[in-house]
């Protein structure tokens, strides 16, 4: 290995961690000698290429691993699995195998530092981060070894890998065993955090052998696959109820009813959500839409809300509800932007065009159309951009979008959901009022409430506006939901419209770092404006779909807004 890689790699957790691991690797390789023949070989690994479009019998670490449509290898879907700085998005699946038997473990993969192995035994690792990459391994079982657990994985700090068509030839292990376990018992919660859930239950029973046990959440949503009987969930949301089962499963792959379901609402923790996100907005679908990685190259920016998610007809989710949710000009930009270490969140709705919330004709509707926004790019976030009198003014459709977030929320842990609305200069209107009071009424843990100060109607001072139109939604928090002053800031966002807004206001760079300083003083959630297509100058312009009217730096606000921290 050359030593720049070494260094690349080296962070939080260590450089000794990292050699230990390689140096395991390589002399399991090394080490390898002449293997028996595999007869009767095949890939014992079902769905390889996860066409499904679940994780099935994988389960990653974190709950960081999500099957996403791009970028992929072969087939319509991959396997993505989101390493943080403190994770490496572990995924593995255990199968059944024959002892003292030879076999050969490969896959696809692409990102900055992917790894293939088998716990125990050899692994192998690449670097591939623009195309994929193949990787084999191979290993032999033990004299009575009658299961195996494969795995791959990624890199702290080294962003989201792929994996995709993985195979592991050779002859599957308990051919003849159907007899699903039986079901765990006695599943209870023994301890909480704002965003972790500790579990335990009873053993279950085999006719040949329990290997593992799966965490669901929701019932269908799996979270993570144990060797014991307790487990402890993370990356949950704090003050919001979650319900659990355990399935066990055997080495034939034969699963378990149910155990008995357990709700938990994790804790209120201190200062809000923990969910910081600078994201001006991107539209490939109007303005002159620039190169995203343009852009980030030149700004720093690693978040875009991505607009719009709109009704293609019906309660059918679409780009501009026209283009495909995967395979076009957005999937594209996606790609784009997360093969550059970003990511995005969508919104769906807006000021105008025809929307998911009235045509959607329930909340259960509605969540499942957001499920195929989430599911296309395994989302973190999304947004519910909420205006105009066919969704803000309309009571029955906001409540529609609150519990079908609420629904997602539940079926989705570790999701972040945001609302955006207009707002007056001294805060939520009448019906930005009952919004927020709804949202408590009807438990749907909203993360964010984003305003958009602008289009007031008037009114020079955009600094001192918008600084007071936030006060006026902290105060409204603080009274619906019992916050203090820091946890209110901390479920708040501000989303501008740079240069001229449409009611010719002007907010320049001077006055948008203004915002955005004050945004950081006080620990708000997220930052947005309107938009990277309009981040160009163009003095005199007027109000311009690719330009913002007013003298600037290309790409200045965006500049300025990578600078967000909260």
């Amino acid at each position: 290995m050359s030593p720049h890689r070494t260094q690349r790699r080296t962070g939080r957790h260590g450089r000794p961690r990292l050699i230990a691991l390689l140096g395991a690797a390589a002399l399991a390789l090394a080490g390898a000698v002449a293997l028996p023949g595999t007869a009767q070989a095949a890939n014992v690994l079902s769905d390889p290429g996860f066409e499904s479009g679940s994780l099935g019998a994988w389960s990653c670490s974190g709950n960081l691993g999500s099957v996403v449509a791009g970028p992929v290898h072969g087939g319509s879907k991959a396997l993505a699995g989101a390493a943080t700085s403190s994770d490496n998005a572990k995924c593995s699946r255990t199968v059944a195998v024959q002892p003292n038997t030879a076999y050969t473990l490969s896959g696809w993969v692409r990102g900055n530092y992917v790894y293939l192995g088998v716990d125990g035994g050899a692994s192998t690792w690449t670097q591939s981060p623009s195309a994929y990459s193949q990787l084999t391994v191979q290993f032999t079982t033990g004299a009575s070894q009658t299961s195996a657990t494969v795995y791959t994985q990624g890199w702290y700090a080294q962003g989201t890998y792929y994996a995709d068509d993985l195979s592991l030839d050779g002859p599957g292990g308990n051919p003849g065993d159907t007899q699903a376990p039986t079901a765990p018992t006695g599943l209870t919660s023994t301890g909480k955090t704002s965003s972790s859930v500790s579990l335990s239950w009873g053993a279950a029973s085999d006719n040949v052998g329990v290997t593992g046990y799966d965490v669901y959440s929701g019932g269908s949503n799996k979270l993570l696959t144990v060797s014991g009987t307790s487990a402890t969930v993370s990356g949950l949301t704090p003050s919001t109820a979650y319900s659990f089962t355990v399935k066990a499963h055997d080495a034939a792959g034969n699963s378990s009813p149910a155990s008995n379901a357990v709700s938990v609402t994790t804790e209120a923790g201190s200062g809000g959500t923990g969910f910081k996100q600078a994201a001006p907005y991107l539209y490939t679908g109007w303005g002159d839409p620039p190169s995203p990685t343009t852009v980030m190259n030149a700004t720093g920016v690693k978040w875009f809300t991505m607009a719009f998610i709109l009704s293609s007809g019906g309660c059918n989710p679409a780009w501009d509800g026209q283009r495909p949710l995967t395979g076009g000009q957005d999937q594209t930009a996606i790609n784009a932007i997360r093969s550059a270490g970003g990511d995005i969140v969508p919104s769906i709705g807006g000021w105008s065009g025809n929307k998911l919330g009235p045509n959607c004709s329930t909340p259960e509707a509605l969540a499942g159309a957001y499920q195929k926004v989430i599911d296309a790019y395994g989302l973190k976030a999304i947004d519910v951009d909420i205006e105009n009198s066919d969704e803000f003014e309309n009571t029955a459709v906001q409540d529609r979008i609150l519990n079908a977030l609420k629904i997602v929320k539940a079926n989705n842990p570790g999701l972040r959901t945001i609302l955006t609305f207009g707002t007056s200069t001294t805060g939520p209107t009448y019906y930005g009022n009952r919004l927020i009071e709804q949202s408590k009424a009807l438990n749907a843990n909203i993360d964010v409430f984003t305003i958009m100060p602008f289009d007031f109607g008037g009114g020079s001072d955009m600094y001192g506006n918008t600084v007071n139109a936030s006060e006026g939604l902290k105060t409204k928090l603080k009274s619906v939901y019992g916050w203090d002053d820091a946890t209110a800031y901390a479920h708040m966002g501000i989303s501008g419209m740079n240069g001229l807004s449409d009611q010719q206001e002007t907010t320049t760079p001077a006055i948008w770092t203004q915002i955005k300083d004050w945004a950081n003083s006080k620990h708000l959630a997220r930052l947005a404006f309107w938009s990277v297509n309009r981040d160009r100058p163009c003095a005199g312009g007027g109000v311009a779909e690719n330009c913002s009217g007013i003298s600037q730096d290309t790409w200045q606000f965006t500049k300025i807004t990578a600078g967000f921290t909260g």
